[in-house]
C-alpha cells in the first residue's frame, strides 16, 4: 500500500499491483491505497437475505478484511477527496459502493473509470470523475442475491438427498448447474450416438497422353445429387456394395473438363479479443485453463515492470465488447503502414455483437502496439509473453486488410457423375503478415487444363467413413456455448469452470470435460426437481433482465420477486417429493416395487423393501452405467479368483487405479493398487461360505494394513470379516501360487 502523508487526495484501487503502476503515472500527488478486492459481502453462514422485506440483504465486512478496513480508515484521515477506482464493470462498481459503506465515506466520493492503466486514460478519468452508478450496483446486487437464493436453498437439499460430504462436496448454482447440464447432456448424446457408415470416392486423373501429369479429384455428385451432403447420414453411398457399384460404373465413363472457374476470395481477420474468445483461443493455442488465462491477463492489465517502470500492457480483460478506441485504432493504422505499407491498413474488424455486450467497454488489446512482443519478452514470464503475443497479434491483425487468394475450381463430368478439384494460391497476405496461419491449406498443383479437354482415369479410390458423435466440451467450446446461449458474463466463466472441477462434477480427459458419476447424479436430480433453474432459456432470460436493471429499464426488487415466486414453489415441492416409482419394474430378488434413488455413487434403482425389517431386501441396480464412459482396461495377465475371467487395470473417475474383473458387472471382484503404483497382494477366493446368517457369499483372503484376513465376497453389501488361521493362510497362499504359475 503506497501512502503519501502530505497528499489531500486518495485513490483506492483493488490490487496492490495497480498502486505501483498508478504511482509511476501520478507521482506523489495522491495517496494510492488498495482494498485487495471485496471488503464487504453476504456472510457465509445463513441466507442473509430477508425475503419478506423485499429481499433486503445483510452485509458484513469480510473477516479477513477487517484489519485492512481499519488501516484504510486510518490512511484516509485528513484526506479531502477520495476517488474509487475499482475495475470498470458491475463487480467493480459494487466494490466501490461497498467501500463507501465500510469506510463510512462522505457523499461526495467520486468514481474513476479507466479501461487501461496508461497515463492518458488515468488522467482523462481524473478530469471526468463521476458518481457511483447505482444501476450497475443494483444489477450486481440482484445477481449476488439471486445466486445466494439458489445456492443456499438448493445445496442443503443436495446434501440431504444425495449426501456425500455435505457442503464441502456438493453445491448447486444458478449458472454453474446449467453449465454442468450442458456437459452431461453432451455425454448422453455421445452415449446414444449410433455411427452411420458412408463412403467417398477419390479419383486419380491425368490429361490424355500425359500420364505423368497426375492430380486427384473428388467425386461430388451423381445425377446432380450430392454424394456426401452436409447431413452425412443422408449420404448416397451407405455401404461397400453401393460404393463398389459406383466404382464399376465410374470405370466405364469418359472424363471431361466441363468448367474452369477462376476467382479471388478474401479471408477476413478475426475481431480483437473479448473475454470469451481470449479464453477459447488461449485454451486451444496455449493449453491454458480459463482460470490461468484470466490470472495472467490480470497481471498484464495491472502492470508489469518494464525497464524499471510498472507498465499496464493490455486493456481491461473482462469485457464482451469488440469496440476499439479511436486513438488506439489510429495508432495501429500508423504502425501497420510503417511496417507493411499503406495497402495493408484495414478498416477494423468488430465481429458479431455478444448478447448483452456493454458497448461502453473496449476489446482486449495492447495499450500500445509499439510494444512488440519480442521487444518486451525479456521482462515477462514465459506464460505472460505467450498470452501478450496472442493479444497483440490478434489486435494488430484485426486492423489489417483481408488476405486475398487466387482460387481455381475445375469441374469434371463422367457420365452422370460430377467431380471437382479446388486449389488456392495466396495472392496478398494481408493480416496473415501479423498473424501467420500454420494450418493454412497447401496449394494443390494442377497440370494445365482447358475446358472440353478429355482426361484419363488412372485410379479409383473408395474410402469408408463413419459419422462422428458430437465432441465433448473443452474449456474453449464450453465458454463459447455459454456465451452463445447468453448464460453468464465475462467475469463468471472461469469461476464456473473451476467450481465444476472443485466439486468433482467433471474430470478432464485429453483436455475435454467428462462428467463424473456425481456430476450426472446431481444434474439428474436438479432436472427433476428444478426444471426452470436447469433451463438454458430461463437462465438466459434472467441475464437479460439483469442487463435491463443496469440500463434502468427494470427494477431489481421486482426482478427478484418475479424469479422467487416460481422458485419457492419448486423448492417446496423438492422438499416434499417422494422417491419416484419406476413404473412396470419389480425387484427380481423379492418382487417389491423399484424406486429411483440417488447417492454420491450415482442414480440407482432401489427396492421398497430395503427398510422392511421382515424382508430387508438390499437389491440395487445402477441407472447410470450405460451413460458414463468406462476407462480403457489394460490386461495384467491374471485370472479373476472369483470367476476365472481376465483381470484388468482400470482408472476411476477420480484418477486412481485398481484391478478389476473384465466380466464386470457380472463379476464385481476388485483389488487395490498401492500409492506407489504397485499391485497389492492378490485376493484369493476360498470354498468357505460366508458365516453371516442369510448371506450367500463366500470368504475371500484379503490383505489389509494389519495383515491378511478373511472377508465376504459380497462386500460392501456384506461386511463380515474374521482373522485367518495359520493353516488356512498357508493353504490359500499355496493355491494363489499355483494359480499364478498356471496363468504364466
Amino acid at each position: 500500500m503506497q501512502v503519501n502523508s502530505v497528499s489531500k487526495k486518495a485513490i483506492i484501487v483493488e490490487s496492490p499491483t495497480k498502486t505501483r503502476t498508478l504511482g509511476r503515472i501520478l507521482g506523489d500527488e495522491y495517496k494510492l491505497l488498495s482494498s485487495k478486492g471485496h471488503v464487504r459481502d453476504l456472510p457465509q453462514d445463513g441466507l442473509a437475505v430477508d425475503i419478506e422485506q423485499n429481499f433486503a440483504p445483510t452485509y458484513e465486512i469480510i473477516s479477513r478484511q477487517r484489519k485492512l478496513v481499519k488501516q484504510l480508515q486510518k490512511s484516509l484521515d485528513g484526506v479531502d477527496t477520495v476517488y474509487l477506482a475499482s475495475d470498470p464493470d458491475r463487480e467493480g462498481e459494487a466494490i466501490a459502493w461497498h467501500l463507501t459503506h465500510a469506510l463510512k465515506l462522505p457523499d461526495n466520493v467520486k468514481r474513476l473509470e479507466f479501461h487501461e492503466i496508461t497515463k492518458e486514460a488515468v488522467l482523462a478519468a481524473l478530469d471526468n470523475p463521476r458518481d457511483i452508478d447505482n444501476n450497475l450496483v443494483d444489477a450486481q446486487q440482484a445477481r449476488r442475491i439471486l445466486d445466494r437464493l439458489v445456492g443456499y436453498q438448493i445445496s442443503p437439499l443436495l446434501w440431504k438427498k444425495i449426501g456425500g460430504g455435505g457442503k464441502n462436496a456438493l453445491s448447486a448454482g444458478r449458472v454453474q448447474s446449467v453449465a454442468l447440464w450442458l456437459i452431461c447432456n453432451r455425454e448422453r448424446e455421445i452415449a446414444a450416438f449410433i455411427p452411420q457408415e458412408y463412403w467417398s470416392i477419390t479419383t486419380t486423373l491425368s490429361p490424355q497422353g500425359q500420364p505423368e501429369a497426375t492430380f486427384e479429384a473428388d467425386v461430388k455428385s451423381r445425377d446432380n445429387e450430392q454424394l456426401i451432403p452436409e447431413d452425412k447420414e443422408q449420404a448416397l453411398l451407405k455401404n461397400e456394395q453401393q460404393a463398389q457399384a459406383s466404382v464399376e460404373e465410374l470405370e466405364q465413363q469418359q472424363y471431361t473438363v466441363a468448367q474452369i472457374e477462376r476467382k479471388t476470395r478474401q479471408r477476413k481477420p478475426y475481431p480483437p479479443f473479448i473475454t470469451s474468445t481470449l479464453q477459447r483461443v488461449a485454451a486451444g493455442a496455449l493449453h491454458f485453463s480459463a482460470r490461468k488465462t484470466m490470472q495472467i491477463a490480470q497481471q498484464l492489465y495491472e502492470g508489469v515492470d518494464i525497464g524499471g517502470e510498472a507498465t499496464g500492457l493490455i486493456t481491461y480483460m473482462r469485457t464482451d465488447s469488440t469496440r476499439v478506441a479511436a486513438s488506439a485504432q489510429q495508432q495501429a493504422r500508423n504502425y501497420i503502414e510503417q511496417r507493411w505499407g499503406d495497402e495493408y491498413v484495414g478498416t477494423g474488424q468488430r465481429g458479431k455483437k455478444a448478447k448483452g455486450a456493454q458497448e461502453a467497454h473496449e476489446c482486449i488489446r495492447p495499450t500500445s502496439v509499439l510494444r512488440e512482443p519480442e521487444k518486451i519478452a525479456s521482462y515477462l514470464t514465459k506464460d505472460q509473453t505467450a498470452l501478450y503475443e496472442l493479444i497483440w497479434r490478434q489486435f494488430v491483425a484485426s486492423q489489417m486488410k483481408p488476405a486475398v487468394y487466387d482460387q481455381l475450381t475445375v469441374t469434371i463430368t463422367a457420365g452422370p457423375y460430377e467431380l471437382r478439384v479446388t486449389t488456392s494460391r495466396l495472392k496478398f497476405p494481408g493480416f496473415l503478415s501479423a498473424q501467420p496461419d500454420k494450418e493454412s491449406d497447401e496449394e494443390v498443383k494442377l497440370p494445365p487444363l482447358e475446358e472440353g479437354q478429355e482426361l484419363s482415369l488412372l485410379e479409383l479410390m473408395p474410402e469408408q467413413h463413419f459419422t462422428q458423435p458430437p465432441p465433448r466440451y473443452n474449456e474453449g467450446s464450453l465458454v463459447a456455448a455459454l456465451e452463445e446461449s447468453g448464460i453468464g458474463r465475462p467475469s463468471t466463466y472461469a469461476p464456473i469452470i473451476e467450481t465444476l472441477r472443485r466439486r468433482r462434477y467433471v474430470r478432464m480427459q485429453k483436455r475435454m470435460f467428462v462428467p463424473t458419476r456425481l456430476g450426472m447424479t446431481v444434474t439428474d436430480w436438479l432436472l427433476e426437481r428444478f426444471p426452470a433453474i436447469m433451463n438454458v432459456e430461463f437462465t438466459a432470460h434472467i441475464e437479460e433482465e439483469l442487463d435491463k436493471v443496469e440500463q434502468a429499464q427494470q427494477d431489481w426488487v421486482a426482478l427478484l420477486h418475479e424469479f422467487y415466486q416460481g422458485f419457492a414453489e419448486q423448492l417446496q415441492q423438492a422438499k416434499d417429493a417422494p422417491n419416484k416409482l419406476l413404473e412396470g419394474r419389480r425387484c427380481p430378488k423379492c418382487g417389491g416395487q423399484l424406486y429411483e434413488r440417488y447417492s454420491v455413487r450415482g442414480k440407482f434403482a432401489g427396492c421398497e423393501n430395503y427398510f422392511n425389517e421382515a424382508i430387508k431386501c438390499d437389491y440395487t441396480e445402477d441407472l447410470l452405467e450405460d451413460v458414463l464412459p468406462r476407462s480403457e482396461a489394460e490386461e495384467i495377465g491374471e485370472e479373476c479368483p472369483e470367476c476365472g475371467g481376465q483381470l484388468v487395470k482400470r482408472t476411476t473417475q477420480w484418477g486412481s487405479q485398481f484391478i478389476g474383473c473384465s466380466n464386470y458387472p457380472k463379476c464385481k471382484y476388485t483389488r487395490n493398487i498401492g500409492s506407489d503404483g504397485k499391485q497389492k497382494k492378490q485376493a484369493v477366493a476360498t470354498d468357505m461360505p460366508c458365516e453371516k446368517e442369510g448371506c450367500n457369499g463366500h470368504l475371500v483372503l484379503r490383505h489389509g494394513k494389519r495383515g491378511p484376513f478373511l472377508g465376504c465376497s459380497n462386500f460392501p453389501r456384506c461386511r463380515f470379516t474374521r482373522n485367518v488361521t495359520d493353516d488356512e493362510l498357508a493353504r490359500l497362499q499355496n493355491k494363489a501360487s499355483d494359480s499364478t504359475q498356471g496363468s504364466e
